[in-house]
């Protein structure tokens, strides 16, 4: 028999046509992230380059798309189980899958968990905050069914 803890609330917006992952498995990559902590509610937007563009611009003063954008809840709404905000550029997420020569369905685990670790603090300004966070990183992708992500695969 298992035990189920509370339950993920993943709201999910697709505002890009396209391939990405099922709702079951950002769901499980999120979980994954969460740790112990499993339960809260997630905003996932998956948008286009313009609209990465412009959050990018706007919130971390970086004219271009990016991958993954991670907005933390405020404190006051965290007692509410939320979360707060991921949003991710497939086209760029695409991009940098193939100049990586990783699965694409990889990256999009790397990005969703990279993100949702944002959203519980980690970051990777610090030197040791960064290998703290890859640390993490490698550790629930591992659990997962990925390979470490900042391994360059093996070529020819």
């Amino acid at each position: 028999m298992s035990r189920r803890g509370p339950a993920l609330d993943l709201e999910l917006a697709r505002r890009v046509r396209g391939w990405m992952p099922p709702r079951r498995e950002l769901t499980r990559w999120v979980s994954a992230a969460l740790g112990r902590r499993r339960a809260g509610a997630l905003a996932l937007a998956v948008v286009g380059p313009g609209e990465s563009r412009r959050l990018n611009a706007r919130y971390r003063g970086q004219d271009r798309p990016t991958n993954v954008l991670s907005f933390p809840a405020p404190p006051a709404l965290r007692g509410a189980r939320a979360l707060g905000d991921l949003i991710i550029c497939p086209r760029v997420l695409e991009r940098e899958a193939r100049a990586q020569a990783k699965p694409r369905r990889a990256h999009w685990a790397h990005l969703v968990v990279h993100g949702t670790l944002h959203l519980l603090g980690y970051d990777h300004v610090r030197g040791a905050d960064a290998r703290r966070m890859e640390r993490r990183e490698v550790r629930v992708l591992r659990t997962l069914g990925f390979a470490d992500p900042y391994q360059a695969p093996d070529g020819p």
